[in-house]
């Protein structure tokens, strides 16, 4: 009766009309009576955060509404939603749309923003609604429990997790599933679970943790163990599956080892209540084990638009109990029940359930171990392969609506592959790198430094410290030794896992058959006298320990290619707060890629010849405005020493350019970085990068290799005539030449597919330009059908026109010839994602069913874990060679050094490769090339490569959406 006569008051004292925030306020808004109550919370990042603020209306109805709130520090908005924000000094004023601005009374709606702030971020204590105070007691915690099933487990062991969770004063937001201190799961409907899939042995430490709408949080937490297996286990065939809305998939039950009794089975269901499991125990008997027992995994019909997933458990006494991942295909939404959707959903189940992701989480390179191309083991892991499982999990986003995994997998990334403050202690202090020349041969290591030779200065150092508050730089390191294979651990620790590594480092010549891997934070515990350091750079006197990083240009720009489709896909569906978080850091990683816009030492673009007579540049003279093949940057191990260094990168590949990033880093508020320069710069590379492709495009229509501001890496002299792009020189295979980088035609797919989203998202003249001429060149060397091939090497002829901006001439003297076809999944996935973006905007007949053609063939193409063809790897003779001075062939050492491998492997003059990886001897399949090496048949493998099978299901993702209809 209080609040009522309240309420009343406030009524009579209103105004006809009401100023608030500068808004003036139309009379009805006045005359209703209004109280209020805002929850505000937040989630903090460095100097970033974002917020999601919920207004209710306790009062009368109302048609309009103005919110007015003063932060109490610095903060600022810098990009909002679902309301028109604007700030002077401290007060913010959020004012509704046209299409929330209606609240009945006990209604509520839902706003935010992303923000800045240095210092601490404390939360506003008071907010406004029309100019009157909401009220509202104290915010309480919600409660949350855990539930984990009694096991025994075995290794690989399925781990349901269930938690339920509630919140007295208002509601639950997430609940976030940790194991030993890592968040694997978001889940934000109820009922609340995850499955911890394929665990090793160990000990294991899981917890629940529950959010309330006002960001207060609970904890519960359970422990268990999963011991070694050493009996029979439950087999599910498929282990994920896929079920139409409506319909019903079959799952095969069995057992891997007869019983010698009848096994009684249990299935239940957490998850979608829409998703159903029959019947629900079976009998698996001595007779029957080996046939299994069909499952019936059954969707209901519903009215809502979102493709939800369960977990089906099997248990059974004495066998540990077996999750299968069911997600249901969703028939509201247009195309969302096709057979490519269908088909992305069954590949996606494959790669989350086979063996993929260690147990911290991460994404291997491959399924199989034994494999040697960049990464030179399977388990072994690239930013590559982060960025390929961000842009998979936003495509699930798409389809399902579901946004946690995105961003965990962005959390994931962040934790093992981007080095934390503790990986680059000394990165904030004072520094230039030291010119030392690159060489073509690995015997031509260690180079010399030259610190005469001048450097440039890095016109971005000064400007990132400011606007983040920190020296550390927010990018991926290329490589990590994700099971800790080589022992390296870190920092020489010896035992922790991942581990930051590298392996490249001798001139154009080193192919991966040829380095010696090394920590990439080098103590001197494993190696030589001086770790590993010594091996490549010379210096007058005995080496510092010191850590370094290699950042490869192409990830992190695929990264927020990614970053821009989730926050596309999750604005359509009303979801952009899911989101934000992890966008805005994408934005931030934007802001640190411009290093790779830099030569390699800061030197001024074009001509630049002779390290000694080459200018060092000064502003931004020394930025060519492309992707190039790297940055790295690194510093003092010991902290009291107090410099670092960092380089940007001379050599530009076509297959790295990412134009479309770049476009996205300056048209989507959302991803614009917070340097002050950042936009112009981006801008500036948006345009050149799309010049470097015209410049490179073959008369054929095929891209040719790129330009280099460094000639041979030492800034030498080109032969005379050498076509140049922007005074850099042509240079037909940059970066590395065994073998040359721009013989496989992946790269072409790769680089192609950019553009061509880029002409879907905008249109653009010179995108179209390109592909209309790149596409017919491609589909003429393509086959579909049984016998499908496409482009596999190319070989290329003749060189470009020297470009001129103002007036382009063609390319009639550049050749290309397709020598090699071939059946690289990987590869016809990618590739085929560029005929559909081109088809879905042209209207290209040829490009969607050539699309359509490589995608059946790959679908024909499945197997259990994805899918395969056979590779024959004949390179795998090289497992041995040794170093030949004739050839320049084999594991160079120089005379004189030697060291070890953590394991023991002696490093001296006269190793091979596998000489100091004897790990491999091991391996299930060095039986085969033991085999070929003493004379026998060339072996042939069937990889499971992380990004090749996410490239196959994001092919079927974009063919169901963009083609519904087939």
């Amino acid at each position: 009766m209080r609040q009522l006569a309240r309420r009343r008051r406030v009524a009579i004292i209103a105004a006809a009309a009401l100023a608030v925030g500068g808004v003036t306020l139309p009379a009805g808004a006045a005359q209703a009576a209004p109280a209020c109550d805002v929850v505000y919370a937040t989630n903090d990042w460095n100097n970033g955060f974002s917020a999601n603020v919920t207004i209710k209306n306790l009062g009368d109805p109302i048609t309009s509404w103005t919110l007015t709130f003063a932060f109490p520090g610095n903060q600022r908005v810098t990009q909002g939603w679902s309301a028109r924000w604007s700030q002077t000094g401290n007060q913010v004023t959020a004012t509704n749309e046209s299409w929330n601005g209606n609240l009945g009374t006990g209604a509520t709606t839902n706003i935010g923003f992303n923000g800045s702030y240095t210092g601490t971020n404390a939360k506003p204590t008071s907010f406004a609604v029309n100019g009157v105070t909401c009220g509202g007691a104290p915010q309480q915690p919600p409660t949350v429990g855990l539930t984990v099933p009694a096991g025994p487990f075995e290794a690989p062991a399925d781990v349901p997790l269930t938690a339920t969770a509630s919140d007295p004063d208002g509601t639950i937001s997430k609940v976030e599933f940790y194991r030993n201190g890592l968040l694997v799961n978001t889940d934000t409907t109820a009922p609340y679970g995850y499955t911890l899939e394929d665990l090793p042995a160990g000990s294991y430490t899981v917890q629940a943790k529950a959010y309330d709408n006002a960001n207060l949080s609970a904890t519960a937490e359970k422990s268990f163990t999963v011991t070694a297996a050493s009996g029979p286990t439950l087999v599910a065939t498929p282990s994920a599956v896929t079920v139409a809305e409506g319909g019903s998939s079959t799952v095969n039950l069995k057992l891997s080892a007869a019983p010698t009794a009848t096994v009684p089975v249990t299935l239940s269901r957490t998850g979608d209540a829409d998703i159903t499991v029959s019947p629900a125990t079976v009998s698996l008997t001595p007779s029957n084990w080996n046939t299994g027992v069909n499952l019936t995994v059954a969707a209901a019909e519903d009215a809502d638009t979102v493709s939800g997933t369960a977990t089906v458990t099997a248990s059974a006494t004495g066998y540990a109990p077996l999750a299968i991942t069911a997600t249901e295909v969703d028939n509201d939404t247009p195309g969302g029940d096709n057979t490519y959707v269908t088909r992305f959903l069954d590949q996606y189940g494959k790669i989350k359930n086979s063996g993929y992701f260690s147990p911290e989480g991460v994404p291997y390179h491959s399924v199989e171990t034994l494999i040697v191309e960049a990464p030179d083991h399977g388990h072994e892991t690239t930013s590559e392969a982060f960025s390929f499982w961000l842009w998979l999990e936003a495509q699930y986003g798409r389809v399902t609506q579901n946004w946690a995994p995105f961003n965990n997998a962005w959390t994931v990334m962040e934790k093992y592959i981007i080095p934390t403050h503790a990986d680059q202690p000394t990165a904030g202090a004072a520094g230039t790198p030291q010119y030392a020349a690159e060489h073509d041969l690995p015997s031509q290591y260690p180079s010399q430094l030259e610190p005469s030779v001048s450097v440039g200065q890095d016109p971005l150092r000064s400007e990132l410290q400011s606007t983040y508050g920190t020296g550390d730089i927010y990018g991926m390191h290329w490589l990590i030794d994700v099971d800790n294979t080589y022992g390296f651990g870190r920092c020489g620790d010896k035992t922790t896992r991942p581990a930051y590594i590298n392996t490249f480092q001798r001139g154009t010549q080193e192919s991966v058959w040829e380095t010696v891997p090394q920590p990439s934070c080098d103590t001197f515990t494993a190696g030589g006298q001086y770790g590993y350091l010594d091996l490549f750079i010379k210096e007058s006197a005995a080496p510092a320990k010191q850590w370094k990083y290699t950042n490869a240009p192409d990830a992190d720009a695929r990264a927020v290619q990614a970053a821009y489709w989730a926050l596309t896909w999750a604005k359509a569906q009303g979801k952009q707060a899911d989101v934000a978080a992890t966008v805005a850091k994408a934005a931030k990683m934007g802001d640190y890629l411009r290093y790779s816009m830099f030569d390699k030492y800061f030197k001024k673009i074009g001509n630049c010849v002779g390290a000694s007579a080459c200018p060092a540049g000064s502003g931004k003279d020394s930025a060519h405005y492309l992707m190039s093949w790297y940055y790295a940057w690194g510093g003092a191990y010991e902290t009291n020493q107090n410099w670092s260094w960092r380089i940007g990168s001379s050599h530009n590949h076509f297959g790295y350019q990412n134009p479309f990033a770049a476009w996205a880093l300056t048209n989507t508020p959302e991803l614009k970085p917070q340097s002050p320069t950042a936009a112009a710069d981006w801008t500036k590379s948006f345009e050149r990068q799309l010049e470097f492709y015209t410049w490179l495009q073959s008369a054929e229509g095929g891209i040719a290799g790129g330009a280099t501001n460094s000639w041979g890496g030492n800034y030498g002299q080109p032969p005379a005539g050498t076509s140049t792009f922007y005074g850099m020189y042509y240079d037909v295979d940059p970066v590395y030449n065994d073998p040359p980088s721009n013989q496989w035609f992946g790269m072409q797919a790769w680089s192609m597919q950019r553009i061509a989203e880029l002409y879907l998202q905008t249109g653009n003249a010179k995108a179209k330009a390109l592909l209309d001429k790149w596409v017919p060149w491609a589909i003429a060397n393509t086959t579909v059908g049984t016998n499908w091939s496409i482009p596999s090497d190319m070989k290329w002829t003749g060189q470009p026109t020297t470009w001129n901006p103002t007036n382009p001439q063609p390319n009639t003297n550049l050749h290309v010839e397709v020598t090699v076809k071939g059946q690289d999944v990987g590869v016809a996935a990618a590739y085929a994602r560029t005929l559909i973006a081109y088809a879905a905007k042209s209207g290209n007949e040829a490009a969607r069913t050539t699309a359509k053609g490589l995608l059946d063939a790959l679908h024909a193409a499945s197997d259990a874990k994805g899918v395969s063809t056979t590779e024959k790897r004949g390179d795998y003779r090289r497992f041995d060679d040794t170093y030949d001075a004739a050839s320049g062939q084999g594991l160079y050492v120089p005379p004189g050094w030697t060291g070890k491998m953590p394991n023991g492997d002696a490093i001296a003059a006269g190793k091979s490769f596998v000489d100091i990886r004897s790990f491999y001897k091991n391996d299930p399949d060095w039986p085969k090339v033991q085999a070929y090496l003493n004379g026998g048949a060339e072996p042939s493998f069937n990889y499971h490569r992380f990004w090749a099978q996410a490239d196959v299901a994001m092919a079927y993702a974009d063919y169901g959406n963009l083609f519904p209809n087939g």
